[in-house]
């Protein structure tokens, strides 16, 4: 069991990632389903009754939902790692980053989200609510004008050869190029 846990722990080979991917776009793919994320929260609007109110949440809930498990097995999948596979250790980030950040304003404290943007006290700052707010609201409105999310177009609708999804990719390349070197810098 040790040997498992110290197997899992350990960070996993890109392609051996990818490879998994692709197996899990082909078994969608043949069974006619697809990937993203964001399809279920209309999932769950419309379990909830939001569809006698609004029109687009109307309709069966019932095929979809497959989905709300996968959602359900990454929200449990990162609580195990996080509770029983995480050694602890910091974050491993280059030193050109660091100092990017440092530049920034943003310490580097060790973790994923650092604590300088990601906390409840700079949540109740004017500033840190104003990035959660727009920065939230901008994404849930990219989405649904995209109709679907980075993880829905990228995976799900470029090995579908979709054109609205290489569009959309793009547009999220385009949209995170301006956010890093010409929003961010004045934000920060």
């Amino acid at each position: 069991m040790k040997e498992l846990i110290q197997f899992l722990s350990e960070p996993w080979s890109w392609y051996f990632s990818g490879f998994m991917i692709s197996v899990v776009m082909f078994l969608l793919l043949w069974s006619g389903e697809r990937f993203g994320v964001s399809s279920t929260l209309k999932t769950l609007c419309s379990i909830g009754g939001a569809g006698k109110k609004v029109p687009f949440f109307a309709g069966g809930y019932k095929d979809q939902i497959w989905n709300l498990v996968f959602v359900v097995g990454g929200v449990l999948g990162g609580y195990l790692a996080v509770t029983f596979l995480d050694s602890g250790a910091p974050l491993v980030l280059a030193e050109t980053t660091i100092s990017d950040l440092q530049k920034l304003g943003i310490p580097f404290d060790g973790e994923l989200a650092p604590k300088a943007i990601f906390s409840w006290d700079n949540f109740l700052t004017f500033k840190g609510f104003l990035i959660m707010a727009v920065g939230g609201f901008l994404i849930g409105f990219g989405t649904r004008w995209a109709d679907g999310c980075t993880s829905g177009h990228a995976i799900s609708g470029l090995s579908s050869l979709r054109l609205p999804s290489l569009i959309a990719v793009v547009g999220f390349f385009i949209g995170g190029l301006i956010m890093t070197f010409l929003l961010f810098p004045l934000i920060f």
